[in-house]
């Protein structure tokens, strides 16, 4: 039997392998949630962006996330799916709208906050977004779902970092114990 369930290192890993073969980097990942929070957060720190990402990859549902709909991805670009959603995938049909819902699922992670964040990243598409919205555009790559998932990854980091340092201005109080950035 196959294994089918894996610890949160394992999915980590697992989910960096296979956002590495379809072109995706954590520190992209982490360069987006960077610039997108520090324009709120003052002294942020890009290491703690790297370490949200990563957190956020380790989470089951979002392995789930990566896991399934890079493999739709792949699929469509090697005209595996038939019917007409293979067109729509392939052409990443603006109405068609399931990848924005996939976003918004696992930036809902972290909230509201994690989906407006989100919603900001999906309009203004920085950096990797971007890329892989265009690149998507190319005969023979889909990127229909990977670039509303790695956005949403960047805008859960992002929020998560907002968290982790609202967090640690309310603890500047000597009388609360500090928690661990992995608590959060």
């Amino acid at each position: 039997m196959a294994k089918i369930l894996f610890s949160r290192e394992e999915m980590t890993e697992l989910n960096i392998k296979t956002l590495n073969r379809r072109g995706i980097q954590v520190t992209d990942i982490a360069e987006i949630a960077f610039n997108q929070q520090s324009r709120y957060t003052k002294d942020i720190v890009f290491n703690d962006c790297v370490e949200s990402v990563l957190k956020i990859l380790s989470f089951r549902d979002v392995f789930h996330h990566i896991q399934l709909f890079a493999e739709i991805d792949r699929l469509a670009e090697e005209n595996k799916l038939e019917g007409p959603i293979g067109d729509i995938l392939r052409a990443d049909l603006g109405l068609f709208g399931i990848d924005e819902l996939v976003g918004l699922d696992i930036a809902s992670l972290y909230g509201t906050i994690g989906q407006t964040n989100f919603g900001d990243i999906d309009v203004n598409k920085p950096g990797l977004v971007n890329t892989l919205n265009e690149g998507g555009k190319k005969e023979g790559v889909c990127h229909t779902f990977m670039d509303d998932i790695v956005g949403a990854i960047a805008a859960a980091a992002s929020t998560r970092i907002a968290q982790m340092y609202n967090e640690d201005k309310a603890h500047e109080n000597p009388n609360v114990t500090n928690i661990s950035i992995y608590d959060l």
